[in-house]
């Protein structure tokens, strides 16, 4: 069975790469401009944040919110309080920022694995900057659309986040160490290592946003809504010119940011590689919240368009 799976895939390859190279000169322009839109958006919205989010967590920022968030944290997420980190730097900076966060908070011993791992479903989140302006002001032409969008999104995790709180629970739990990490680890160390870790990072984001880009091209021929759908499946950026300013694209949209992607979800697999951390309760978080962000944009968008 095994076999044959790997013989299909290896068929369906051949076959993008037949494809690849009969239309290169449209692959070849595809390319450009999702290089392009990485150099336009994706590198100034996200290296800061990769940068600053990794620094913070290299200096113990999980362990300085422990104690003010616990109380919030482990009642309604069943998740240390170290993990607000990821859940605010996953709000703040978008994907994969939040499960970055996550799986240096377990590396660290601040979380446990079935914690970091809950934590992936509900703490991995679309750009604020790319909803509210992208989105809003660009397709929508309203920044109050944007807003509505993003407390949508941000709805949307919390309440993945309460729904699968009992995931993973069980008798057995990994001893938590609580040390603190910035007592360990000098500025000058924790910078560089951030800087060098976030490089590596942006470029991985970058090349998964151009290969999909790319490959959501064939995606958008048959037109219409069926056209949007089949590429907000597999990559946000490139439904953004497909989007139309009305009910049914606020939906899609609502869902999509939600969703985030499958370029998304192969984003998380590269900074989760290496951590020990399963990437199933993020695609089952990324899917429940996508679900839950389509319906409360059903019931709001008679409230927020025009």
């Amino acid at each position: 069975m095994r076999i044959r799976w790997r013989a299909l895939g290896c068929l369906l390859l051949c076959g993008v790469l037949i494809w690849f190279l009969a239309d290169a000169g449209t692959v070849r322009g595809a390319a450009k401009e999702a290089l392009g839109l990485c150099a336009r958006s994706v590198v100034p919205a996200m290296f800061p944040f990769l940068v600053i989010s990794s620094l913070l967590v290299k200096l113990g920022f999980g362990e300085l919110t422990a104690p003010a968030l616990a109380g919030l944290m482990e009642p309604l997420f069943h998740v240390g309080g170290a993990g607000s980190s990821a859940l605010l730097l996953g709000l703040a900076g978008g994907y994969p920022i939040g499960a970055k966060t996550a799986a240096e908070l377990f590396h660290a011993g601040s979380l446990s694995r079935e914690e970091a791992e809950r934590l992936l479903a509900f703490a991995n989140n679309a750009n604020p900057v790319f909803l509210i302006s992208v989105l809003g002001a660009g397709v929508f032409g309203s920044v109050r659309a944007g807003v509505w969008l993003w407390l949508i999104h941000i709805a949307g995790a919390l309440f993945t986040g309460l729904l699968l709180r009992g995931h993973g629970s069980g008798p057995q739990r990994r001893v938590v160490s609580r040390r603190l990490p910035f007592q360990a680890v000098s500025f000058s160390t924790a910078f560089v290592s951030a800087i060098r870790e976030s490089l590596s990072g942006i470029l991985s984001v970058c090349a998964f946003v151009t290969f999909f880009y790319v490959l959501s091209r064939p995606l958008a021929l048959p037109g219409g809504r069926a056209g949007q759908v089949l590429v907000g499946v597999t990559e946000l950026f490139s439904l953004t010119p497909l989007l139309t300013a009305d009910r049914f694209g606020f939906i899609l949209a609502a869902a999509t940011a939600g969703w985030g992607g499958l370029s998304v979800l192969c984003q998380t697999a590269a900074v989760l590689e290496g951590s020990g951390l399963r990437l199933a309760p993020c695609l089952t978080g990324k899917l429940i919240h996508g679900l839950f962000s389509a319906l409360l944009a059903a019931l709001l968008a008679g409230y927020v368009l025009p």
